[in-house]
């Protein structure tokens, strides 16, 4: 069993990192910050505390994201949707929710993992750990592009998120003991796939 952890901020582009070093080792994809997007989803329409949501609520995360039983990788993305995730991931009861069932999945076979604190709390044994990030002004043009937004917009909203992130009591984003930190500013995405791939033991790249 194999874990590559990789935590990084808003925007840092761990999505399709993750996804592209998956596919490049014959990994499966862990994204970690669907299952905080799908509790905050559902209990937005459901009305309902959070905490009690991250308990019960039954999740398939892959390239698709189902949640009982309905496809929600769409609507997950919306920007609502990502700030109340932010928000209640800074809630101790929804981290140790969710965090039991990421430490459940990545129990058995080879994992690529993103999130916010891979690393330093779902799997702090990681035979990898990448810390990815990139200057703010790129995170939100990147961001900004792929949601088909204003870059400005999301630069105020990353903001935030950012201090929220690195400010919170349980969890706070910073690289784990042992990462790698990765600045993917001036790197295209095949180059970051590249170099966290070959970090992983028995590789050559």
């Amino acid at each position: 069993m194999t874990v590559v952890a990789i935590d990084g901020p808003a925007g840092a582009g761990k999505s399709s990192v993750a996804r592209g070093v998956a596919q490049e080792l014959g990994f499966t994809y862990l994204d970690t910050g669907a299952m905080y997007r799908s509790v905050a989803l559902a209990a937005a329409e459901r009305e309902a505390d959070p905490a009690e949501v991250a308990r019960s609520l039954q999740m398939q995360v892959g390239e698709r994201i189902v949640v009982d039983g309905r496809d929600v990788t769409q609507q997950i993305r919306a920007p609502e949707v990502s700030e109340a995730a932010s928000r209640i991931a800074a809630d101790p009861e929804v981290r140790e929710a969710v965090v039991a069932q990421q430490r459940r999945l990545l129990q058995d076979g080879d994992w690529v993992a993103e999130g916010r604190d891979i690393g330093t709390v779902v799997a702090p044994e990681a035979e990898v750990k990448v810390f990815l990030t990139a200057e703010p002004q790129e995170r939100a043009r990147r961001r900004a592009a792929e949601l088909g937004l204003d870059p400005a917009r999301v630069l105020a909203e990353q903001t935030i998120r950012d201090e929220r992130d690195r400010t919170r009591e349980h969890s706070p984003l910073e690289p784990a003991p042992g990462a790698v930190v990765l600045d993917s500013t001036h790197m295209t995405l095949a180059d970051v796939v590249q170099r966290i791939a070959g970090l992983v033991p028995g590789t050559r790249r």
